[in-house]
């Protein structure tokens, strides 16, 4: 079963998203799809890269969200659909889809529930005319990712992969210890076979390269700054979890390093640069 997220949890993270990823890209995946594009969305969650990326395509276009837990999806309809209407749009919900009716044409968005870990190909990737995934790509395993990439059948953008580059501010001598532990348990199985982690961008774009594919990349970094509370508690909760589960026998150093951590952060002491990077395939020319 693939691993799932938080609704909460991809809220607060949904902000940093939309900052951190790449324009030039999206403008260069724009250019590339035809007038009405359409658009498979694996492990769409509640729809934020729907939220960011439709408006920057800015035309009639069809979206397929994909999501093993259909929970998420429900909310994802109700999200768009609140969005949409703080912008000034109209969303309706026609049957079992919601179209959200702009100045630039309508945006028809559908739900696919499924559990997608076994095999990306058993999807309809062929009846859409982009790939598009966000924060997905460091959970999936080399051969998951070699099968999605050789049943691509056009573009394919893979937003906010981890890659490694993470730096705490100021530094503390347990960072290293932390970090390591962290990325041990990013390597854990997610549903997918042994994650990439770190290492996903590279391989994809390798993989992607042999088959002559046309490959674009850029740094989508979270900034979180002193003032960022609730993210920063967030993350250092999450790597002192994930970092003692990963190294039980440093599990009491780890604590010592959430305490200082929690503090500098009520102090607005603690600010934190993660390293991601968004890549844009497209067909050879």
């Amino acid at each position: 079963m693939t691993e799932t997220f938080s609704a909460d949890w991809l809220a607060l993270r949904e902000p940093f998203d939309r900052t951190a990823r790449s324009r030039r890209l999206s403008a260069a995946l724009a250019q590339a799809l035809p007038q009405r594009p359409r658009l498979i969305d694996l492990g769409a969650g509640t729809g934020a890269l729907f939220r960011w990326l439709a408006p920057h395509l800015a035309r009639p276009q069809v979206w397929t969200l994909v999501d093993a837990d259909p929970v998420l999806l429900e909310e994802a309809f109700l999200r768009i659909a609140a969005w949409a209407e703080r912008k000034g749009f109209r969303a309706t919900a026609p049957g079992r889809a919601l179209l959200v009716h702009t100045p630039n044409g309508a945006w028809r968005v559908e739900a696919l529930a499924r559990d997608f870990a076994a095999a990306p190909d058993h999807l309809p990737l062929r009846d859409h005319d982009a790939v598009l995934c966000s924060a997905l790509l460091d959970l999936v395993s080399a051969r998951w990712l070699e099968d999605l990439v050789s049943a691509l059948p056009g573009a394919f953008a893979a937003f906010l992969s981890v890659d490694g580059r993470d730096a705490w501010a100021p530094h503390d001598p347990d960072d290293a210890l932390v970090l390591r532990g962290f990325a041990r348990d990013m390597a854990r199985d997610k549903g997918f076979g042994p994650a990439l982690g770190p290492r996903a961008p590279g391989r994809a774009i390798r993989l992607l390269e042999a088959l002559g594919r046309r490959v674009l990349s850029a740094p989508s970094d979270w900034i979180v700054p002193r003032s960022g509370h609730a993210m920063l508690t967030a993350l250092v909760e999450g790597h002192a979890a994930a970092a003692s589960a990963a190294l039980p026998a440093k599990a009491d150093r780890i604590a010592a390093w959430r305490e200082r951590r929690l503090g500098q952060i009520a102090r607005r002491r603690l600010a934190l640069r993660i390293g991601h990077r968004d890549l844009l395939a497209l067909p050879p020319r």
